[in-house]
Order: C-alpha cells, then structure tokens, then sequence
C-alpha cells in the first residue's frame, strides 16, 4: 500500500497534522502558564501592598499583627516574615526550599514549601516576592501554583484528548474515503489491463458523482471510443481494400494480358488501353476519396476554415448538377434560405455536397418521375442542408451501414462508384461539428420513401 500515491499522501497530510497539532498543545499551554502567571504577580503585588502599608503604619509589630491575620484566612496567598539568618517567625509557612529568602525580588523559577500543620510528605509549588526590610528581616508574600499546574495539566490534558480523538477521526476518515479510492483506483487498473488485452470494448467505471476520477474516467472513455471507432474503420478499410479492389486490379490485368494476346491490331490495343486507362483512374479516385475521408477525421483541414457563404455554396452546386440531372431525366429541385454562412472548409463542404447530390441522382433515376430537392435552412438553431429524393431509399437498419467505407447496398456493382460517398460527407459533416442524418424523405409509407441526407451544421449566422 506504500507504494500507492494516495497512501503517501495521506502520510504526509497525517504527519504534518501531527506535528502542527503538537505545537498548537505547547503554545496553547504556553499562553495558559503565562496568562497564569501574570494573574499571580497580579495578586502577589496586590498583597505586598496591603502588607507594605501596615508596616509603614505599625512597624515591625504592626507588620507581624497583619501576616498572622492574614495567615488564618484560607486561600492560596503565603506569608512569610524570617530574621536575617533565615529562621521563620510568623506566616503560615512551616518549612521553605534552601535559598529563596537570600535574594530579594521575585523567585526565578517555583519552589517548594510546607504549610503550617502539614505533614512533610505533601508536596507545594509557589511564586513569591521577597522584600528586605530596613532591620535586615526578610518579608516574603507569595501564592500557591498548585491550583495554575492542575489547570495547565487540565489544558495539555483537554488538546491531547481532542487531538487524539480528531487523529482517530482522520484515520477512520482516511480508512473508509481512501479506501473508497483506492476501489475505484483498482476498478479503473482492471478495466484498464483488459483494454490493454485487446479490448478496446471496455470502458473505465463512472459512478454519476462528477468528481475528479468521473471526470477523467469520462475523458478516457471518449479516446477510447475514437480509438475504437478508428480501428474498427482500420480493419474495415483493410478488408474492404482487399475486396473492393482486387476487382478492377484482376479485370486490369486480364484486359492487358488479353491485348498482349489478341492480334487484332493498333485499334484493338488502342481500345485495350482505354479500357485500363478508365480501370486507372477509378482506382486512383478510390484512393484519392480514402486520403481525402483520413485527412478530414485527423482535422489536418482546420487551418483552412474561413467564412463561407453557404447558401452560395448550394446555389453553384445546384448549378453544376441542373445538367446532369436534366441528362438522366431528373427533375432538381433547390429550396435554398439566402444569406446564411457558417465557420469552415469551403471545398470540403462543397466535396460533401457534390457527394449527396450525385448519390441522389445516380439512385433517384429508377422511380418514375425522379425528382431531388436540394435544401438549405435554419432549424432550432442548427443549419440543415438536405438532399431528398424520391427512389427506392435505405431501410432504416442499413442505414448505419452505408456510411461506412466501401459499403454499397447495389452488391452487384451495376452503378458505377466506390461506397466511399457518405464516408466522406459524414467526416466532413464531423470536422465541422456537426453530423450526417439519414431518414426517409416523404413520410406516408410506400414502396418508394425516397431518402433524405441531412448535413446538420452549427448555427453560424
């Protein structure tokens, strides 16, 4: 357990807990006994007053008269009047520790006495002044410390036991939250071995507390779940790869090695060439459209964001494609809100736009009466860029499908493309912040619903 950071730590708040608590006691203690003994000096002076007037009043007689008064009242002052050899002769002192009547002043440091009529055994502590009086005798008053020590003991008594109680507080503290964490810490350790095993399925635990460990746990979670997507779209590309294209790779070599062995003459080999010229060029737009969709999802186009004015951008492509459309006998429709731009990628999202329309046109021309709406507005906030038509559609649970990377729902590959169409437009539609939606594009049921692709941008303005 010493080897876990939280474990540490907790050490270390302990004991610098433990070291501030222990001078918290003595300087609390401290300030009792100095506080204690002001009060004493207080009440010695206040003493040695009263006893100071009766000598200057009565002399030596009157001094002795006011000790033995005061003597027999009980409290914690001490009177002491000895002759200059040190011998006792009135107060309520029996016996006192060798040396305090040889200096005059306040006694450095407590010393030990016997009250009149106790026995030797009991053990007294006491402040006193001393004072030498004109005829060499010695005037002491002083005041009994016993009542100070017990209430300085009561204090340093009183911290220990709060501190003791608040270290055990810490520590069962410590005990059930650490031990809570460190749970949570191991939960994290496992799920994170079994993603390090390979799967990338697991997910580090959140309990919905919002703390530090939910929040990073979340933040993990989400890389994991890019991780996972962009691998799971690495082993798709790498199969489809293999499938989609060793298709034309076999026709392109078929087609030259049946040139190498036709006789038919410059025609034929020029058709022949022709042939795998067109083969050619559809592998490198296959190639150019995975560098194009790999470059977007790794946001290497976000230097390039400007203004666009959006609704142009509709407008040309509406233009561009009127022939097309009128060539395969569609009707193309543009629905196109003026004036609305938004924060991007202008030949991206013009790449994206040209790739709905041409899907459109290419799977719209089977029904009759094909028709395509292009459509651009601002909705709850969002811009929807739409391209709707009336053909066959999607099911609705190959919907998710078709927007992965070589997926046709055409297997026989009767229409010419790569399955590489929405891939990019759902890249770029991401880079941009928003997403790509598929849905049917009329709602009555039939057997034509028709499909309609929506670009879901942000707001812009």
């Amino acid at each position: 357990m010493l080897s876990t950071t939280a474990v540490r730590l907790s050490a270390l708040y302990l004991g610098l807990f433990a070291l501030c608590a222990i001078v918290l006691v003595f300087y609390v203690t401290a300030i009792s006994e100095g506080m204690q003994r002001d009060r004493t000096q207080t009440a010695i002076a206040s003493e040695l007053r009263i006893v100071a007037g009766a000598y200057r009043g009565g002399g030596v007689a009157g001094l002795v008269r006011v000790i033995e008064r005061r003597s027999r009242q009980p409290g914690a002052n001490l009177y002491a009047i000895a002759v200059p050899t040190g011998e006792l002769i009135a107060g309520n002192i029996a016996a006192l520790q060798p040396g305090v009547l040889d200096a005059e002043g306040w006694s450095a440091e407590p010393f030990h006495y016997q009250r009149i009529g106790e026995s030797a055994n009991e053990n007294h502590r006491a402040l006193a002044q001393v004072v030498f009086l004109p005829n060499g005798m010695r005037l002491m008053v002083g005041r009994d410390i016993g009542e100070r020590e017990q209430v300085r003991g009561l204090v340093r008594q009183a911290l220990v036991m709060a501190l003791a109680i608040m270290f055990a507080g810490a520590l069962a503290i410590w005990f059930f939250v650490g031990r809570r964490a460190l749970k949570r810490i191991d939960h994290m350790s496992a799920a994170s071995e079994k993603i390090l095993a390979g799967d990338l399925s697991q997910r580090l635990p959140v309990n919905g507390s919002g703390d530090e460990f939910d929040r990073l746990s979340l933040s993990l979670n989400t890389m994991l779940g890019r991780i996972e997507r962009l691998n799971e779209g690495l082993r798709q590309v790498s199969d489809n790869i293999a499938h989609d294209l060793k298709t034309p790779l076999t026709r392109l070599r078929n087609r030259a090695e049946a040139a190498l062995a036709a006789d038919g003459g410059p025609e034929s080999h020029q058709q022949a060439l022709e042939q795998m010229i067109a083969d050619s060029d559809q592998l490198i737009r296959t190639f150019n459209a995975l560098l194009m969709i790999s470059r977007v999802e790794a946001g290497s186009s976000t230097a390039q964001m400007s203004d666009v004015d959006l609704s142009g951008l509709a407008q040309d492509a509406v233009e561009l494609y009127e022939p097309v459309a009128e060539e395969q006998g569609v009707k193309l429709t543009a629905r196109i809100a003026p004036g609305i731009s938004i924060r991007g990628n202008r030949e991206l999202l013009s790449q994206a736009l040209s790739n709905l329309i041409d899907n459109a046109i290419k799977y719209a021309g089977d029904g009759p009466d094909p028709e395509i709406i292009i459509t651009l507005a601002r909705q709850a906030g969002e811009l929807r860029l739409a391209v709707a038509d009336n053909g066959r559609g999607i099911p609705a649970a190959r919907r998710e499908d078709v927007v992965q990377r070589f997926v046709r729902l055409d297997e026989s590959r009767s229409k010419p493309g790569t399955g590489l169409g929405l891939s990019l437009v759902q890249a770029v539609a991401a880079l941009h912040g928003g997403r790509l939606t598929l849905d049917d594009a009329v709602s009555e049921a039939g057997d034509n619903p028709g499909l309609a692709a929506i670009m879901v941008l942000p707001g812009g303005s």
